[in-house]
């Protein structure tokens, strides 16, 4: 055959490129299971046993190999593979406007910026883009027009050089965006260089373009709060003039009588004493010293309505700080620190550090030594001469570190930061300030965490579905199409390899949704086969001998086989356009399955079968069980399809009276919220456990905020999801939020187990195996993201069918079989999320689930369509009806045999796959059981109908074909 030279070499080139890529994984996995052996499970020993090996090398000629080179080139895992965290880091935005205002106050600016924040909650625009349309609007209302280049907003001297008093609104608007994403790029490039410093193995870091956010994905690291802290850290240092006690004791007496008249209502205790709790008589620096159980309660004070009506004008600007650990003479309790503040809250000094290091006192104690700039140099003198005698608070993110009191000028720059660190503490904390700052706070706007004992079941339950479902795809194909099911299989284990191969030379991560997509383009790829198998036994019943047949098997199949994979390569790229996370991985390999199963299941397939064939060797396309199965079926489908009209409204009605009706139960990504899974060592009831947990769950007017608790997989294992405090995204919420737990839950954990092992369990201990974290307005761009996906694929479809078969009356059968899959999967999903024992829940998963879905569908119905489009062309003398039914009835042995192969694949993953597969499994299954029935009845009984009475039609005359 022509091109079977080049093709040949195409194979072989693959072949060795992806041989070089997963050597160093073979490579790794065989050292570290070396050690594991060697070590016997103990961790220490693990390590130097893997110490020890990591010196030898493997020298296979072409190439040479080490454990530390090879580790860092091999296949990445994702977090739901080998656990870990993966944050999406906001940059804030608000921070870098007052930033380049010069912390102006000016009252159209400040009105703006809080209308910004308000409007961000809710909407797909940036910030920026917010904050110039409310800028514009309050202009508007007030009568004011202020223009941006005005020297209160951006026209001051930070910004001369590039905006003068008469730059127009338009420019200053393009000056300031491009400020912001340099803005966003510098901060990228200091987190980067923070999480180099923390040594960990193959970390991914990418810029959201303009979202002023950034992704971070560490699979392995098992330190997650030391992570977190140390990216949301600004190393925006700050030195600020401290209030003494006696300017704030008043106040304090003050709040004594709000705690006595109105505590209720604050949501505090009415009989609390207050100057006991604060402990003024035990402060230097600071002006309180509150037991770390009692701040929770001493800050919703400070920040209540009724307390900040109460400030005297001399505390009109104060803020109130705490330290940033207890000392070490008092564990149990936390400085509170009264900042001097100001009009526009600028520190007197920001930053300004040239150079951290390490030192040490004279008894040894670890603290921070740093030298600032020339400009910070001189502030720092004048900000120490006018402070003689008086404390000075050096704070980094709104925390005290230390406030020494001033005893001397100081001139040369020099400053030190104490406060009792531990060597990791201290190294980190110079590794940040020598990073750089940031330039604005960073905020976790999303998170998730996977312990690394979930992250190996996963793997175990990921590997075992694929070998499952793989075994059974090559068991059936053998068994039905013979020795041609042989080379189908040869085909797909190529295939597999260069999958895997390729996944590693971009490197891509593989996640289990990633699993679940190979496993869904091994689907495909039986797809492609049989599409090409039937058609070839069509050409053998018609008398043709077996070399022809199979080139007009090949040859009839293509245009289908084409049409199938571009709908579903569609269908993966709008995965990847507006997919996140595990979607994105999801898509990425489905969309490699997909192109490789084309070239192996249709071009390099062709290669081996006529090589095989123009030797005079024979390759069967059946089996005594096959040959005859689907011959001689012919089934009236145009005349029963006022019947498959009245089941589908019907169903229809269903499903959108309980989507109207019951709703649905969202997941935190697509509404905010916090998710915990957790592990027991004994069986639990979810409701009972809800129960426990509800009364402390409670916001500051009293009210009770939603905990959902349900049974996630086995009986002991429960997932816990909450929007308590979910509009605050920052770390010590989420510590509070675990506290709670723990506290809620102790009586179902073993005697004695400690809050930090709840919080970061393993294998062996009772707690927390993974959460997840989603800040509202990351839960409302997932929604609008997810719903423009759905249409953008619906819309993609409809214009491809519409291009290739030249008929909209084929694109409106196919979008309106693909509404009619969807909300079938709503409604399944809407009418049984209460009942279902796994996890039902409309979440990122589920969209990728229905667009699979969709792909899935419109590659049934373009085989139909196909068949259809070829008997138009040829025969004519048939009856229209009598046509739609002939290649209906004669699609019928692919349309069994790919759905029963990828109901068996999908079935295995649902199986064996682990719990955090169901759900997405489940909607497959729904999807592509009534795919199969949409393509059949509902596709082609519209297109029918919208194309009779523009054909002149033959008599009505049924043939069989086969």
């Amino acid at each position: 055959m022509q091109g079977k030279g080049l093709i040949t070499t195409i194979a072989i080139i693959l072949g060795l490129i992806c041989i070089n890529e997963l050597l160093p994984t073979f490579y790794v996995n065989r050292i570290e299971k070396e050690a594991s052996a060697i070590s016997g499970g103990n961790e220490i020993r693990y390590k130097k046993e893997l110490e020890k090996l990591s010196k030898d090398t493997l020298n296979l000629g072409f190439t040479k190999l080490d454990y530390r080179s090879a580790k860092e080139k091999e296949m990445k895992l994702g977090l739901d593979l080998k656990g870990g965290i993966n944050l999406l880091l906001e940059i804030n935005q608000r921070d870098l406007i007052n930033d380049l205002t010069n912390y102006s106050s000016n009252p159209i600016l400040i009105e703006a910026l809080n209308r910004a924040d308000i409007a961000q909650k809710t909407s797909t625009k940036t910030y920026i883009e917010n904050f110039f349309i409310q800028f514009d609007a309050v202009n508007k209302e007030k009568k004011t027009d202020i223009k941006l280049s005005n020297t209160e907003i951006f026209g001051n001297q930070k910004l001369s050089d590039q905006i003068k008093f008469n730059t127009p609104d338009s420019e200053v608007k393009r000056i300031i965006s491009k400020k912001i994403e340099a803005s966003a790029s510098s901060a990228f490039e200091v987190i980067r260089t923070r999480i180099d410093k923390l040594g960990v193995t193959q970390p991914n870091v990418q810029k959201v373009p303009g979202t002023g956010r950034i992704l971070v994905e560490m699979p392995g690291i098992k330190d997650i709060d030391r992570v977190k802290k140390l990216l949301q850290t600004s190393a925006r240092l700050q030195f600020w003039e401290v209030q003494s006690i006696e300017e704030i004791a008043p106040y304090f007496q003050r709040l004594s009588s709000v705690v006595m008249s109105k505590g209720d209502s604050i949501g505090i205790n009415r009989n609390m004493n207050l100057m006991s709790t604060l402990n003024l008589q035990q402060v230097m620096s600071g002006v309180a010293k509150v037991k770390l159980s009692d701040t929770a309660t001493v800050n919703k004070l400070l920040n209540s309505v009724q307390a900040i009506k109460t400030r005297p004008a001399n505390l009109r600007f104060t803020k109130f700080m705490w330290g940033a650990k207890p000392e070490s003479e008092a564990p149990d309790y936390l400085t509170l620190y009264a900042i001097r503040g100001t009009v526009n809250n600028k520190a007197p000094l920001d930053g300004a550090v040239k150079e951290a290091r390490i030192n040490y006192d004279q008894f040894g104690r670890i603290e921070i030594g740093m030298q600032m700039d020339s400009e910070g140099t001189k502030i720092w003198k004048s900000l120490t001469e006018k402070n003689m005698e008086r404390p000075i608070a050096v704070t980094l993110d709104e925390n005290v570190y230390t406030a020494p009191r001033v005893n001397a000028v100081i001139a040369n720059g020099s400053s030190v930061i104490t406060g009792n660190f531990s060597q990791q503490e201290a190294n980190d904390l110079v590794d940040v300030l020598n990073s750089g700052k940031l330039p604005a706070t960073a905020k976790i706007v999303q998170a998730d965490v996977v312990g690394p004992s979930l992250g190996a079941e996963s793997i175990h339950a990921g590997v075992i579905s694929f070998i499952i479902a793989f075994a059974l795809i090559m068991v059936y194909i053998i068994f039905y199409y013979g020795m041609a099911g042989v080379y189908a299989v040869i085909a797909m284990v190529i295939n597999l390899f260069y999958v895997f191969g390729i996944m590693d030379s971009i490197d891509a991560t593989l996640t289990l949704p990633g699993i679940a997509g190979i496993v869904l383009s091994m689907a495909m790829a039986v797809d492609t086969n049989v599409i090409i198998y039937e058609r070839t036994k069509e050409e053998l019943f018609a008398g043709k001998n077996i070399l022809e047949a199979y080139k007009d098997g090949f040859k009839h199949a293509l245009s289908a086989i084409i049409d199938g994979h571009a709908t579903t390569l569609l269908t993966a790229l709008v995965l990847y356009v507006f997919g996140t996370g595990p979607i994105k991985g999801f898509a990425v390999t489905l969309i490699i399955g997909i192109l490789m199963t084309f070239f192996t299941s249709v071009v390099l397939s062709r290669v081996m079968i006529f090589s095989r064939l123009t030797k005079g060797k024979t390759i069967s396309v059946w089996t005594k069980f096959s040959k005859n199965l689907f011959r001689n079926i012919w089934i009236d489908f145009i005349g029963k399809r006022k019947w498959s009209y009245l089941f589908s409204v019907v169903l229809m009605v269903i499903c959108l009276g309980s989507i109207f009706v019951k709703g649905f139960k969202f997941g935190v990504d697509f509404k905010g919220g916090r998710s915990y899974v957790l592990r027991f060592d004994k069986p639990v009831v979810a409701s009972d456990v809800q129960k426990d947990l509800l009364s402390l769950f409670k916001t500051q007017d009293g009210k009770e905020e939603s905990v959902d608790v349900k049974t996630f997989g086995n009986s002991n294992q429960i997932r816990i999801t909450t929007d308590y405090k979910i509009e605050d995204v920052s770390t010590s919420v989420d510590v509070e939020v675990e506290r709670k737990l723990y506290t809620g839950l102790k009586k179902y954990l073993p005697e004695n187990e400690t809050f930090e092992v709840f919080r970061n369990s393993d294998a062996e201990h009772a707690g927390i195996v993974s959460s997840t974290k989603v800040g509202p307005t990351v839960a409302d761009d997932i929604k609008i993201h997810g719903s423009l996906a759905v249409l953008a694929a619906l819309s993609g479809i409809f214009i491809y069918i519409l291009v290739r078969f030249r008929r909209w009356q084929f694109s409106l059968g196919a979008v309106a079989a693909l509404f009619h899959d969807a909300v079938v999967i709503l409604g399944v999903f809407s009418l049984f999320y209460t009942i279902a024992p796994f996890n039902m829940e409309i979440n990122q998963d589920f969209i990728a689930a229905v667009l699979t879905v969709l792909g899935y569908s419109i590659n049934d119905t373009v085989i139909v369509f196909d068949r259809i489009r070829e008997y138009l062309r040829e025969r004519k003398s048939i009856s229209l009806a009598g046509l739609f039914d002939d290649s209906i009835s004669s699609t019928l042995g692919r349309t069994f045999n790919t759905s029963f192969t990828t109901i068996l694949v999908i079935l295995a993953i649902f199986i064996f796959g682990g719990d955090s597969m169901k759900g997405f499994m489940f909607a497959l299954l729904i999807g592509i059981g009534f795919g199969t029935y949409s393509s059949i009845f509902i596709a082609s009984a519209i297109a029918y109908d919208c194309i009779k009475g523009r054909r002149k039609d033959a008599p009505p005359v049924h043939e069989l074909h086969t």
